[in-house]
């Protein structure tokens, strides 16, 4: 098995497409066909972590976060990231980072969140916008059944809980070609009119490449017209954060005690208890402060995410319970959530959890 087979299966599950543009994903260290001896999954590639692949003899580590976020002007010894990183390139090891891909997606970080915390009828929080495109195009009436069904067999056309999604309608297509063509309808030189069907179908953005490939593959054109949108509908499966419904409405107290116990944590910073009960939660693993007008506006009792600030406690204003776990907390399941789809996809494969807790924050 190669690093590529393992980065192409993660990128199907939580694709990259999707990570946000700020954010530093992918291979961010080695050579994608190498041959893997080994898998480490973590949340923060340090130099412990590292450390770690090289003793058990395993060379790809798959890192929610980035080591390279920022551009780096200089490699050389003297910080936790350039150490890091010269350590893995002296020992042939590469380094996979998935991150916001994982975030925005529907069975990524804040659906584990969601499940251990044991939240249910789970719907997006904020739904990312512009993932969705559309294909028009126009082809000679026998080739479009051939053109639709190449094209929904690749994932296009899915709409919700509905697949195989698409509008056409017939027509005149009409075209002469140059001294330099070579039509397969029709004569160069010529006028040629030719009944077509016109095609739209939805697709995933990160479809666009096999879309192309089989409009290129099927089309008995020479010269294909077409055109893809991106249209601004929004996408309720790609996105951050998660919100749902308990089983059973807690008090305060108890949702604390809930989430203490689940999250295996003593502390917890909140806003100001409003002496109600707690059923609809609203969840964004790691830093969240940018959705909590969002978890307001879906009616949720409690938002739980990390790294709130001083004012961002105000915005509760009496609406909402915000609660802040650490951003460690908020996201230490994502490494079981990668395990278990790794060993699920590769079960006859050396893949392990590390054994370093690579959480900075200390608490005394």
């Amino acid at each position: 098995m190669l690093v590529k087979d393992v980065i192409d299966f993660l990128d199907s599950y939580a694709p990259l497409k999707y990570a946000e543009d700020f954010d530093n994903t992918g291979l961010l260290v080695g050579d994608k066909n190498a041959k893997v001896t080994g898998i480490i999954i973590c949340l923060d590639s340090t130099k412990e972590v590292i450390q770690e692949a090289i003793d058990s003899n395993s060379n790809l580590i798959i890192s929610f976060h980035p080591i390279i976020f920022n551009g780096l002007k200089q490699l050389s010894p003297g910080n936790y990231v350039n150490d890091s990183i010269i350590l893995a390139i002296k020992n042939s090891i590469s380094i996979f980072a998935i991150h916001t891909a994982l975030d925005n997606s529907n069975l990524g970080v804040s659906m584990k969140l969601s499940d251990v915390l044991g939240i249910s009828d789970k719907k997006v929080l904020i739904p990312k916008t512009k993932t969705i495109k559309k294909l028009t195009t126009y082809i000679p009436k026998d080739d479009a059944a051939n053109l639709k069904n190449k094209l929904f067999g690749i994932g296009a056309g899915s709409i919700g809980k509905y697949d195989n999604c698409s509008f056409s309608f017939e027509g005149e297509g009409t075209f002469k070609g140059n001294e330099s063509s070579n039509p397969t309808i029709g004569d160069k030189l010529k006028d040629t009119t030719q009944n077509e069907v016109c095609i739209n179908i939805t697709f995933l953005k990160h479809l666009e490449e096999k879309v192309l490939s089989v409009l290129k593959e099927v089309h008995p054109y020479e010269e294909i017209a077409y055109e893809i949108i991106t249209i601004e509908n929004v996408n309720e499966n790609i996105g951050m954060g998660m919100y749902g419904e308990l089983k059973v409405a807690l008090s305060e107290n108890d949702f604390f005690k809930l989430i203490k116990n689940k999250l295996n944590v003593k502390f917890l910073k909140h806003s100001k208890l409003m002496n109600k009960t707690i059923k609809r939660v609203a969840v964004l693993g790691g830093s969240g402060s940018f959705g909590i007008e969002k978890a307001i506006s879906v009616n949720a009792d409690a938002y739980l995410t990390a790294d709130l600030k001083y004012h961002d406690y105000f915005k509760a204003d009496n609406s909402i319970l915000l609660v802040d776990v650490g951003h460690y907390e908020s996201e230490q399941f994502t490494k079981n959530l990668l395990y278990d789809i790794l060993t699920k996809k590769f079960p006859n494969f050396a893949i392990a959890l590390t054994k370093t807790n690579t959480n900075p924050v200390k608490y005394s």
